[in-house]
This record gives structure tokens, C-alpha cells and sequence, in this order.
């Protein structure tokens, strides 16, 4: 949860991401932004977050980004 919080505070690092439950919805980061994250995340966590994955659910909150990456493989 640490790597995808501080993923996050390299996009904006006002923001307490652990409080936040509709990350897309409130506009805290915007489409730029997410091309970031999904880049960021596919490299630290060696996984590939395909357009299957692209949905806003999967994005809402770090809790959710931490289960789309489980489902991926990825060790949380």
C-alpha cells in the first residue's frame, strides 16, 4: 500500500490518498495524471494494466488499486 501511496504523492502529494474513496469522481487526478499512474504502477509492481482494467472502479481508491493489482499478480 506504502509504493502506491507514494505513486500517488508524486502526483499530487496534497492530498491524503488513504481517506480518499472516489479518487477519478473528485477530480483529483485527471486524465494526464492517470496515464502517469498507470505507467508508474505497471513498472513498480511489474504487472500490465490493460483496457480491461481502465475502469473507474479499479481506480476509486487505494484499497481498489491494491485489489486490481492482486488480480494481476502483483504482491501488495
Amino acid at each position: 500500500m506504502n509504493e502506491i501511496i507514494a505513486i500517488l504523492n508524486e502526483i499530487r502529494s496534497d492530498v491524503d490518498w488513504m481517506s480518499e474513496t472516489d479518487i477519478i469522481e473528485s477530480g483529483l487526478i485527471d486524465s494526464f495524471d492517470m496515464i502517469a499512474l498507470v505507467s508508474d504502477l505497471n513498472d513498480a509492481f511489474n504487472v500490465s494494466i490493460g483496457l480491461e482494467h481502465m475502469e473507474p472502479d479499479n481506480f476509486c481508491s487505494v484499497d481498489a488499486i491494491a485489489a486490481m493489482l492482486r488480480e494481476l499478480g502483483a504482491e501488495i
